[in-house]
């Protein structure tokens, strides 16, 4: 089986490099931005959600707009048609959306525009490439440091990021293994997070995060941008990117929070893992999440991936299928087991909140995986809000208490 993982990398930058990374950022925006309004819109009216389609039209404009590789110019039309298929899905359902808006200093990278080493990375910029130095932590057992120096992880993208002043590189690793890792001695758990709209987080702990304010701001700001779009102006349009930067700045803001609090409570629980659902395919787990909750997901994961690094804890991503309708209590899955937010098992008879249901199932999940792989290592339990669960979904009570 593939083992994934996302190795928080702080880069370590040669001299006169940050200048180039910067426009090789904002060109990359450009080039998604560009790709963005085109698609939004096509050349007769309709949305366009073809990679092809938008690379014919756009590629060579944009190539010749600006100083990237030809593979970075297809990376950011490609990110922006991904986002324009998640806007176009949102209309379907009738819900009111806005042309997707690119602010993030980032830059996405595979092995065609980086060259990914042990102890360095070679990043192709707007005026050739620079090679940067991994700052890693001197314990060899704390992520990243125990991905990169592992031989049989294999880079296969990173995504390279401006944050707090620093550069980062989010390396997407994985390998095939039995994975018999981790043999510690002691007793863990793991804390299971559930990722969603009317909640933006739920742990296996009970511990609920409201979208109330998210959705709030998110409605404010399509509004704010569908009006100023309507005017058509430049003024208008230096408006747009103006609601673009503040929108993100306020939720990058929230979801920094988030990690923060997730993050203790992980401590709080003394676990040893934040399990999260894999958000390769989320828009087919969360089919109403807007591009807005997708990017919010993404980023939220990756705020806790990288704070979780200094408190030894690791944050892994586990397959999300069947953990919305399955019972944690007896694992009968069933559509009908779920109707909105409530969550009743239809052979046991279990009930409870779904996003609390699903969270458990998020960690028992991580839990399936070790015991399928064969790993040996020491027993791992899921945390709940009181008592823990076991692989095979037995509760574990602090006192004489329920869970």
């Amino acid at each position: 089986m593939d083992y994934r993982r996302t190795a928080v990398i702080k880069l370590g930058l040669p001299e006169g490099a940050e200048p180039l990374l910067q426009e090789t950022v904002e060109q990359f925006k450009h080039c998604a931005n560009t790709a963005s309004e085109w698609c939004w819109h096509g050349d007769d009216g309709f949305h366009v959600t073809s990679k092809v389609k938008a690379e014919n039209a756009l590629y060579d404009q944009l190539k010749t707009d600006t100083d990237l590789t030809a593979n970075l110019v297809q990376k950011g039309i490609r990110r922006a048609v991904e986002a324009v298929k998640s806007g176009v899905e949102r209309l379907k359902r009738g819900e009111n959306t806005s042309k997707p808006h690119f602010s993030a200093d980032s830059v996405v990278y595979d092995k065609r525009s980086a060259t990914f080493h042990r102890d360095h990375v070679s990043l192709s910029t707007v005026d050739g490439r620079i090679e940067c130095e991994y700052i890693l932590p001197d314990n060899a057992e704390r992520p990243p440091t125990k991905y990169v120096a592992d031989e049989e992880f294999e880079f296969w993208m990173g995504h390279l990021q401006y944050r707090d002043g620093d550069w980062y590189l989010h390396a997407s690793m994985q390998k095939e293994t039995d994975e018999t890792s981790e043999s510690d001695a002691e007793h863990r758990t793991v804390l299971g997070v559930d990722l969603g709209v009317n909640n933006l987080a739920v742990t296996s702990t009970g511990t609920f995060w409201s979208g109330d304010e998210f959705n709030h701001w998110r409605r404010e700001y399509e509004k704010r941008r569908s009006d100023l779009q309507q005017c058509g102006s430049r003024y208008a349009h230096e408006n747009i990117q103006s609601v673009g930067r503040k929108e993100t700045g306020r939720f990058e803001i929230y979801l920094h929070s988030v990690a923060n609090e997730l993050l203790d409570e992980a401590i709080k629980n003394d676990c040893s893992h934040i399990v999260f659902e894999d958000l390769t395919h989320i828009r087919d787990e969360i089919p109403n999440a807007t591009w807005q909750h997708v990017w919010a997901f993404r980023r939220l994961y990756e705020y806790a991936e990288y704070k979780a690094v200094e408190q030894g804890i690791e944050v892994v991503q586990v397959d999300p299928r069947n953990t919305s309708n399955r019972c944690s209590t007896c694992g009968f899955t069933h559509d009908d087991n779920r109707q909105q937010e409530s969550f009743e098992c239809q052979q046991c008879g279990y009930e409870n909140h779904a996003d609390y249901n699903a969270a458990k199932n998020v960690g028992l999940q991580y839990l399936r995986r070790r015991q399928s792989a064969g790993d040996g290592g020491a027993p791992v339990d899921v945390r709940l809000n009181r008592g823990t669960l076991n692989v095979s979904g037995e509760y574990n009570p602090p006192a004489s208490t329920e869970a």
